[in-house]
């Protein structure tokens, strides 16, 4: 019960993590990377994609580190590598459709979600941006954009 808690807690931990580093890196010091994102894409990645990347480092290294010993460190690299899945699947799949898949948003939740991370690529450039969260949608933008 406890390991389940451990990865559940840093999933969680990790939609700050999210929060914090698209405000205050991707349109910070990092945005020469993340730029690619707001911008047309050109083929099948973009540079913003290393992200993935750099969020997967921690999550394999707590999972090396915690595997041998079962401790709590291999439960929350299993919190951050099923953060990494969701995000794909939301953020890539869902929302941007770079994935022919989940094309449909029934639910407020879902479609809120949809308009909310669009509103955020209204803006193209560093400054000026809203909504940088990921899973969780603050209710106003649910009450605005969670209907047909």
């Amino acid at each position: 019960m406890v390991n389940l808690l451990v990865v559940i807690l840093f999933f969680f931990f990790m939609e700050f993590v999210a929060w914090f580093s698209h405000k205050y890196v991707m349109h910070g010091f990092m945005w020469f990377w993340h730029e690619s994102h707001h911008r047309p894409r050109k083929g099948t990645f973009e540079l913003n994609d290393l992200f993935g990347f750099m969020f997967a480092i921690p999550s394999a290294w707590l999972i090396v580190l915690g595997a041998e010993a079962y401790d709590w460190r291999f439960f929350a690299g299993i919190g951050i590598a099923l953060y990494g899945l969701a995000y794909f699947l939301v953020h890539d799949v869902f929302v941007h459709q770079r994935v022919k898949w989940l094309r449909v948003a029934r639910s407020r939740y879902f479609k809120a979600m949809r308009r909310t991370h669009h509103l955020h690529h209204e803006v193209h450039s560093k400054e000026g941006a809203e909504a940088f969260g990921f899973l969780f949608v603050p209710k106003r933008y649910i009450n605005k954009y969670g209907r047909d």
